[in-house]
């Protein structure tokens, strides 16, 4: 039966020889035997133990329970738990590593349109970031709740058209004008803006805010403490967060 020593062992597995002798220390790798001269000589099994032990370390598992998994009488109904455990710590893993690669993704993406960078300008971000859901939401219920009234809109006008139905036009007229009074308070009610210059967090009027002009993800207002006219970015309106102007 062939022998090794713990240089050759290491070669075989392919690790350093001082990891062979700190597993010889921790009792999870016993040499077969000592030759006269005191080397430590390794079996054909020990070159086996070995290798699960490797395979064990690469798949992630804790020297302390490869350890435990040898000193039991029948290690092998255990290593299939410990497998398990640590594939789930591993997804685990994973996934809040593509959580956190998400945010820096975000964060280059909105860095892209911030035209004078500054640190403040990062808290501007993650204060974008951490609302975007919100502000996404309360968007997409706006366009829900206004399908019916342009349903209503376009059916009325061609009936009126094509059949003199003009009522039906006055009864959606009747819907449009609640429903478009009450979207935009709620819509209001739910924004915030972020002045570039100063970085303050502010809820217009409604009055400069309805008329203001205004993109997908900015409006032209003045902000209340540094004056300052311009497009600040629309952000969903924390409880608190905003100074109510």
């Amino acid at each position: 039966m062939s022998k090794y020593t713990t240089g050759e062992i290491a070669k075989l597995c392919g690790v350093s020889v001082r990891t062979v002798q700190y597993y010889d220390s921790r009792n999870i790798l016993v040499p077969s035997e000592l030759s006269e001269g005191g080397r430590r000589l390794y079996s054909e099994d020990d070159l086996k133990r070995m290798r699960i032990i490797c395979f064990l370390r690469e798949a992630g598992l804790p020297i302390n329970s490869i350890g435990e998994l040898f000193a039991e009488e029948h290690p092998e109904k255990i290593i299939s738990i410990l497998l398990d455990q640590q594939e789930q710590a591993l997804r685990e893993e994973i996934a809040e590593g593509q959580k956190k690669l998400g945010i820096i993704e975000n964060i280059k993406r909105e860095l892209k349109e911030v035209e004078n960078f500054s640190v403040e300008s990062i808290g501007d971000i993650a204060y974008v970031m951490k609302n975007k859901t919100k502000l996404r939401k309360m968007r997409w219920l706006m366009v829900l709740t206004g399908i019916p009234v342009t349903a209503l809109q376009w059916t009325s006008i061609i009936l009126w058209i094509t059949n003199g139905l003009w009522w039906l036009f006055a009864i959606w007229a009747c819907v449009a004008i609640p429903w478009g009074i009450a979207v935009s308070i709620y819509y209001f009610k739910h924004v915030a803006y972020i002045c570039p210059e100063c970085h303050e967090v502010f809820s217009p009027r409604f009055k400069e805010l309805f008329w203001a002009y205004h993109t997908l993800k900015m409006r032209r207002l003045t902000c209340p403490k540094c004056g300052h006219n311009g497009l600040c970015i629309e952000v969903y309106a924390e409880k608190g967060g905003a100074n109510n102007v």
